[in-house]
């Protein structure tokens, strides 16, 4: 079970990620002053109420990235070592509910 608030953006990462993993979630707009309700209104959105699908949050097919920073339960953080930095990045995709974990070693340190 995936539960929370937040803003749109973080809603359409959340859905990204359980597309490609067959998961679901439903989503609904917070428009809890007259300001976001005209925003709103102005981006097209005829049905403020109305209650968003994972499928209408992220379409076709969706690739979805992820690099720790710090650790967390998912990935690992970034780890500085002697002359390189190590990362830790999931990628996933839906069309083929492939999961591929990359264990990355950078040796250029002059790119972070």
């Amino acid at each position: 079970i995936y539960l929370g608030t937040g803003g749109a953006p973080e809603g359409v990462l959340a859905a990204a990620a359980l597309r490609c993993t067959g998961g679901q979630m439903q989503g609904r707009l917070i428009l809890d002053t007259p300001e976001k309700v005209a925003r709103a209104a102005k981006m097209g959105i005829s049905n403020p109420k109305r209650v968003y699908r994972t499928e209408d949050m992220a379409r076709g097919d969706v690739l979805f990235a992820a690099t720790g920073v710090t650790d967390g339960n998912m990935l690992a953080g970034v780890k500085f070592g002697h002359n390189y930095i190590t990362t830790h990045t999931i990628v996933l995709r839906s069309s083929s509910r492939t999961v591929r974990e990359i264990k990355a070693r950078h040796q250029d340190l002059d790119k972070f």
